[in-house]
């Protein structure tokens, strides 16, 4: 079987799981325990690899951890937990409790038991943080599941079965990335299908693989990653996808204000093979309590901030003074934090690195704050480039959005604006950027050159001249498409039926006549 047919299977049987399930646990929230279940056979496969392959080399080549005591499984607690960041006795395995579920009258309580004691494992630990509270929102007692115990149980096995039966593979040898692209899709798939709600913190594939190329433009590994409001984390496993993992030398970096949303981004993380020393994501407001002061710089940023949300601005006189906002001298509206992100990811850009931001349209021509904060960006060069996007790419908008490009260290003292509002393919509900779309957009990036009706390199006294308004339709001509009528001709093609019209007239007239005649 190919990759793309493993994985439209895959797709297929996830799309069946959650219609078979969906039941009493409807809409959005019910992927909570898809994921979660998804997540729990996830490590309990990932650390059965892990264990068995070290000790086949080391000689027992009949090892399996899955068969073993748990009073036998304990001696490698320790080393396990500092290599992988967690442990699971063989009986808390997803194999093991999936086979004892239908007999097992506290299903429910079996399962809270073994997810505490995951977390539990790494108390005290360099992953404590990584793993505490990961499985909070998968909760096995939730009257969502049924109103009694046997209900909740009875759902639990189908769901256990259901996520059992997905064929993942083996997980040493999948031939694709099985699980991360089984959480994708879902991902996906509960996004469209739940609106703002779901997509405010999904961002499309193709998006972010887009965002993920134009910072590598030149670059074949990276220091660090960062999104500063991560989300599910799409954005920054798009590096791991296009580089590899091993060439994001220091890890990948995030923050993230949703609670359930931070806890998916780091399943999301495990999902896709990430080990807990790679990844360090927090939890909070990026704007006004950053957690990753002792990281910065970083080498390539993408993010998709909240568009047009409320911040403290200048409610909080500090922030005026803080590092990050004070060099432009005036703090985003309270009411549109959208430039205070992109202060921010400036500030803690490395000086050869790049940053792509999504960018809600208004604040690239609205006056006041978001002027002079523009000023500030153009008037110092470092914006590199505008990408307008097609309309309705993005689960819950329809706008168009664009994308922002921050560099500190540039060639010229100029920037390129790209119209890419035509490049897209309609899928579906939603319009979707195609390889080829991607490609003629990183292209037009790269070439850093005017193309008519595509692209223009702008000089930055231009910007100024023109209030510092960046948006790509007040530099890029569209190509007018309309028919173009020789107005001579067509006066005399008129004239033309006018004419045989008054001859056509003149002879229906004379047979009605001659009718008329006829029958007097």
């Amino acid at each position: 079987m190919s990759r793309d047919d493993e994985r439209a299977e895959l797709h297929k049987t996830i799309w069946a799981i959650a219609n078979d399930l969906r039941g009493a646990v409807d809409g959005w929230d019910f992927k909570t325990y898809v994921l979660g279940t998804l997540f729990y056979r996830f490590i309990s496969e990932n650390l059965t690899a892990y264990l068995n392959i070290q000790e086949r080399k080391a000689g027992d080549q009949n090892f399996d951890y899955a068969t073993l005591s748990d009073a036998s499984a304990e001696f490698g607690r320790e080393t396990t937990v500092e290599e992988k960041g967690f442990y699971m006795l063989p009986s808390e395995l997803f194999v093991n409790v999936r086979r004892n579920a239908k007999a097992d009258q506290n299903l429910n309580e079996t399962l809270s038991r073994i997810f505490t004691n995951i977390e539990a494992s790494a108390v005290g630990t360099k992953s404590e943080n990584d793993l505490k509270g990961l499985f909070d929102d998968l909760d096995v007692n939730s009257s969502k599941l049924g109103n009694t115990v046997a209900q909740r149980n009875e759902r639990l096995v189908k769901l256990l079965d259901k996520v059992g039966e997905l064929k993942l593979g083996n997980y040493a040898d999948n031939s694709i990335d099985a699980f991360g692209d089984a959480y994708e899709f879902l991902m996906t798939m509960y996004a469209s299908s739940a609106g703002k709600s779901g997509g405010e913190f999904f961002t499309p594939q193709e998006v972010s693989e887009l965002l993920a190329r134009i910072t590598l433009v030149g670059k074949e590994e990276v220091n660090k990653v960062y999104d500063p409001a991560c989300g599910s984390g799409s954005l920054l496993l798009q590096y791991a996808k296009v580089l590899g993992k091993e060439n994001v030398r220091d890890g990948f970096y995030g923050q993230e204000l949703n609670l359930t949303t931070y806890n998916l981004c780091r399943i999301n993380m495990f999902l896709h093979d990430i080990n807990y020393e790679k990844f360090d994501i927090a939890l909070g407001d990026t704007l006004t309590e950053p957690a990753h002061w002792d990281d910065e710089p970083f080498d390539a940023i993408v993010s998709n901030p909240p568009y047009s949300t409320k911040w403290e601005g200048d409610s909080n006189p500090l922030l005026i003074n803080d590092p990050r906002f004070e060099p432009a001298g005036v703090l985003a509206p309270k009411g549109a934090a959208d430039l205070a992100f992109t202060m921010h990811m400036l500030s803690w850009l490395s000086v050869n690195g790049t940053a792509a931001i999504v960018e809600f349209p208004g604040v690239m021509y609205r006056s006041g704050a978001e002027q002079k904060i523009r000023k500030y960006l153009i008037d110092n060069n470092y914006v590199d480039a505008v990408i307008q996007l097609p309309v309705d790419l993005f689960f819950g908008t329809t706008i168009a959005t664009c994308i922002l490009v921050l560099k500190k260290s540039k060639n010229d003292n100029k920037t390129l604006f790209i119209d890419a509002s035509a490049e897209f393919t309609r899928t579906g509900t939603k319009n979707k950027l195609t390889v080829e779309n991607r490609a003629k957009v990183l292209d037009a990036f790269v070439a850093r050159e005017d193309a008519e009706y595509f692209a223009r390199l702008v000089d930055n006294s231009e910007i100024a001249e023109n209030n510092y308004n960046l948006s790509v339709s007040s530099y890029v001509i569209k190509e007018d498409t309309r028919e173009v009528i020789n107005i001579v001709e067509l006066n005399a093609e008129i004239e033309r039926i006018v004419s045989r019209q008054a001859v056509l007239r003149t002879q229906i007239d004379a047979i009605v006549a001659d009718l008329e005649g006829s029958v007097s």
